[in-house]
């Protein structure tokens, strides 16, 4: 293998981890929903690494079809920086949208007591919650299937945007193999370094007793959301 290229696929392999752990979009999404809906670790990976997977492949797209068509980086820069917007926008849109519903939730479950009186003259009283009582399973599958696609198109639209600069000097060179290995190093270091990050806090979230915090998980998991789209909205992460 040419010097050149064992360079750049480690470096598409380091900046592939470091942009993925330096960016928190990349993992708290995934960390918050996964404890609000309570997802399997195997669904939390599989979410996880298919929203992953769209966020490489829809910046490999944008940059095959640059090299194709002879875009300069500078062109292809702004259009992934574009995305990077519309992604942003979008995360903190759902994370306000969701957070408000948590919210709302939250309130609703409100604990409270109700007093009986037995013929034998003893009264006693006991805790509930309306939402408890009444689940409709309906409902809660219909919200269950749609935010892993909420999440998706998301990823879809965020950009990696260090890959674009990363694919021009292969393909500078004319090497469509180096190309596509590069691609593919910085997708595996990506993705393997997002649900890395994610069942490791998912897990360290699982032996933190959080019971008082449960009644308003949803809307912890929409403020968190909201934050990892701010992060990239307003601090460039």
């Amino acid at each position: 293998m040419d010097t050149n290229l064992t360079l750049l696929l480690g470096t598409a392999a380091t900046i592939g981890v470091m942009h993925t752990l330096l960016g928190p979009d990349h993992y708290l999404p995934f960390v918050a929903m996964a404890k609000a809906r309570g997802w399997s670790r195997l669904r939390a990976t599989t979410i996880t690494v298919l929203c992953g997977a769209g966020h490489v492949l829809g910046s490999v797209a944008i940059g095959l079809i640059g090299v194709a068509l002879g875009w300069a980086v500078g062109s292809m820069e702004v259009f992934e920086a574009l995305r990077g917007e519309l992604a942003a926008l979008a995360l903190i849109g759902f994370g306000l949208a969701y957070g408000t519903w948590g919210l709302w939730r939250a309130i609703k479950r409100r604990p409270h007591s109700h007093r009986h009186l037995h013929t034998d003259g003893t009264v006693h009283s006991h805790p509930h919650s309306h939402e408890d009582d009444h689940v409709h399973v309906h409902d809660q599958a219909e919200r269950a299937n749609i935010t892993p696609w909420v999440l998706f198109t998301i990823f879809v639209l965020g950009p990696c945007e260090p890959l674009i600069p990363l694919l021009m000097i292969p393909a500078a060179e004319h090497s469509w193999w180096g190309l596509l290995m590069v691609a593919g190093v910085f997708g595996v270091a990506t993705i393997v370094t997002m649900t890395t990050v994610a069942l490791a806090l998912i897990w360290g979230l699982d032996v933190i007793p959080l019971r008082g915090l449960e009644r308003w998980s949803h809307a912890l998991a929409g403020l968190a959301i909201f934050l990892s789209g701010a992060a990239i909205r307003w601090l460039g992460l």
